[in-house]
């Protein structure tokens, strides 16, 4: 089983290459790394993007000189090499990456998604052949992982932020019982090449890739949640896409937290009412929390009959109302209806600790001026809570 490390990297020289170093100390032998030094064509000629293009056409040099490692470097950034009009991205980046692995590799051989600035340990490369081994029926990895933190106080302030929006979204996911349960971090996702092919690829879409790229593959099979290691993510702020951790960190030093909710644990309970009437729906129509929600959504006045005109087994019936009750459905169920809830980010937070984490629940947290001690505290808090969940998961 071979691994194919697939590495998107725009304006990375200070990042990359602590990247390549914890690869290169990896305890597994039997992989490549391949690196996509991208940025817009249209670039070069704007003065003000030009430190970036000469920048990366360096990095793109210093990678050619690399010792060491099996390394295969792709340029979408030097002069005529740049992504044309209406590409380009991170999302575009992937899968340039992820296609040309697949195009070589073997089926069971692994595509590991990494970012430019994502340290990991020597084991992870083994951990993850281990788990694949052990589970080869799943499509998927959604890797636990743990952002750096680094020496700036408002950027560790507003990592930690969104790190505990992450989190309290996951722990809250699990409790629905949702396959599409899973953060998606483009810095902690692998999956096998045959489960790549068979989901059509990644969609290159300008930023969320990860998000749509699991979601596909937990729709063609199980996602596994947990391996013996992890992905340190660095703590940065970066605007290089619209939204995702640099885009939230920005935001969120500027104290807009406003596209991060923290959305009450109550309407989690919704959805979870929702996925549990699944059995029920397969007879005939009952109201579930989601239903005024669907039907608007889907322009129907009965989201479920033409599920049940067209599956004609309980098993069939309820995979396809989580088809149709997807992450993204959920997303944006979840997102619509916390506009109607009373209280702050705060306040829904404190009550989802204090009913389901009461250990960390000894001091009311406020999200934009409680210590960075205490932020972190609670982080590593739901950290645990979310990798116990996980573990047994497995």
């Amino acid at each position: 089983m071979k691994l194919y490390a697939a590495i998107p990297a725009l304006d990375e020289q200070d990042w990359i290459f602590n990247t390549l170093d914890c690869l290169g100390n990896q305890n597994y032998p039997d992989f490549e790394v391949w690196v996509c030094v991208n940025q817009p064509e249209a670039w070069w000629q704007d003065l003000s993007k030009l430190t970036i293009c000469e920048s990366n056409v360096a990095l793109l040099n210093s990678l050619n000189d690399i010792q060491g490692l099996t390394l295969r470097i792709i340029d979408h950034c030097s002069k005529g090499h740049g992504w044309p009009s209406g590409k380009g991205g991170v999302g575009w980046a992937r899968k340039v990456l992820m296609d040309g692995i697949a195009a070589e590799a073997n089926g069971d051989d692994i595509i590991v998604s990494l970012d430019a600035d994502t340290a990991v340990p020597e084991n992870y490369f083994s951990s993850l052949v281990s788990s694949f081994k052990t589970h080869a029926e799943v499509t998927g990895v959604s890797v636990p992982y743990l952002h750096e933190l680094g020496e700036e106080e408002p950027v560790n302030r507003a990592m930690l932020h969104y790190e505990i929006y992450l989190r309290y979204y996951a722990l809250n996911m699990w409790r629905t019982g949702s396959p599409y349960t899973f953060t998606a971090l483009g810095s902690a996702m692998a999956c096998p090449v045959w489960a790549y092919r068979k989901a059509g690829g990644i969609t290159p879409k300008e930023s969320g890739e990860d998000f749509y790229f699991l979601q596909k593959l937990a729709k063609i099979g199980p996602l596994l949640h947990w391996i013996n290691s992890k992905v340190s993510p660095a703590a940065r702020m970066s605007d290089r896409v619209p939204f995702g951790t640099g885009p939230a960190m920005i935001k969120g030093g500027g104290m807009d937290w406003s596209s991060y909710p923290i959305i009450s644990s109550s309407l989690f309970d919704d959805v979870r009412d929702t996925i549990e009437l699944f059995p029920a729906l397969y007879d005939e129509d009952v109201e579930t929390p989601m239903s005024a929600f669907l039907r608007k959504q889907l322009k129907t006045d009965s989201p479920w009959r033409p599920l049940r005109d067209n599956y004609k087994s309980l098993e069939a019936f309820t995979r396809a109302c989580h088809d149709r009750v997807d992450g993204l459905r959920i997303f944006q169920y979840l997102r619509l209806k916390n506009m109607d809830e009373l209280g702050s980010d705060e306040d829904h937070l404190q009550e989802y600790l204090l009913k389901y984490h009461p250990h960390a629940a000894h001091e009311r947290i406020d999200l934009r001026t409680s210590s960075v001690e205490s932020l972190n505290e609670l982080r590593v808090s739901l950290m645990d809570a979310e990798n116990k969940v996980r573990q047994a998961s497995e």
